[in-house]
């Protein structure tokens, strides 16, 4: 697939699935909008990126920071002039319990990054994708459908996102722009790392996951590019499950 001349934002592009994504999509061509927290990781993918010859963008920035949100706006149409598709990847684990005494707190801080990050970009992003008949593609979770212990608070935030996108989606074909999700379950990336959990507390083979496997960040970037692709023109309003079977148990 090519995506020569497609301008890209990808949020939480700084490692794991986003990182993935923002090289895949450079490697075929796109002029990609690196978002990330993390300057050292965010140099890392953005000299990955630029060796494929192609124009690229760092924003350092924090998706759930309202200004934050439009300077990655501001600066994408300053600097490439469009917006062809938004990923939006960013996301954060945090476990949480009711009766443990902090579920606000931490529930506060999952929606503003993984729900209300993605609403305020879909609507300071949407004139712009009208224009240029882009796609929205969502990176959810199957935690929005299958409950597990301690992840209440982070599958509410993802079984949200789903909701809006379905509703994103019905809004914006109208207008010619498609909106997807894609939900993968276990991926080998650093988001435990970055929750401050261990290996203990977050353990994969506890899963019980039919193939036996998790998923690597490049499987979800592949099936990210499909759909993003022209190839996909016919899909929106839908969500992709990448799960190795997780919800078949």
């Amino acid at each position: 697939m090519s995506f020569t001349g497609k301008v890209i934002i990808v949020t939480g592009a700084s490692s794991g699935i986003g990182a993935a994504t923002a090289i895949k999509f450079a490697e075929a061509g796109a002029s990609v909008v690196i978002v990330g927290r993390n300057e050292d990781k965010l140099k890392n993918v953005s000299d990955k990126c630029n060796s494929f010859g192609n124009k690229h963008h760092v924003v350092k920035a924090d998706v759930s920071v309202e200004a934050d949100a439009r300077r990655i706006v501001d600066e994408t149409i300053k600097k490439f002039g469009k917006i062809d598709v938004l990923v939006n990847n960013a996301g954060i684990l945090r476990l949480t319990a009711i009766t443990g005494g902090n579920m606000l707190d931490s529930f506060d801080e999952i929606i503003n990054t993984n729900l209300r990050a993605v609403i305020h970009l879909t609507t300071l992003t949407a004139a712009h994708l009208i224009a240029s008949g882009g796609n929205i593609v969502n990176i959810s979770s199957v935690a929005g459908t299958k409950v597990g212990k301690g992840m209440t608070a982070y599958g509410t935030s993802k079984a949200a996102l789903d909701h809006f996108s379905r509703g994103a989606a019905l809004e914006l074909a109208q207008h010619g722009v498609r909106v997807n999700v894609i939900s993968p379950g276990p991926v080998a990336t650093d988001i435990i790392e970055n929750a401050g959990l261990s290996v203990e507390q977050f353990n994969v083979k506890d899963f019980k996951i039919p193939l036996s496997r998790i998923s690597k960040s490049e499987e979800v970037a592949d099936l990210v590019m499909f759909v993003a692709s022209d190839k996909a023109v016919g899909i929106t309003g839908s969500n992709y499950v990448l799960d190795n079977g997780m919800l078949l148990q």
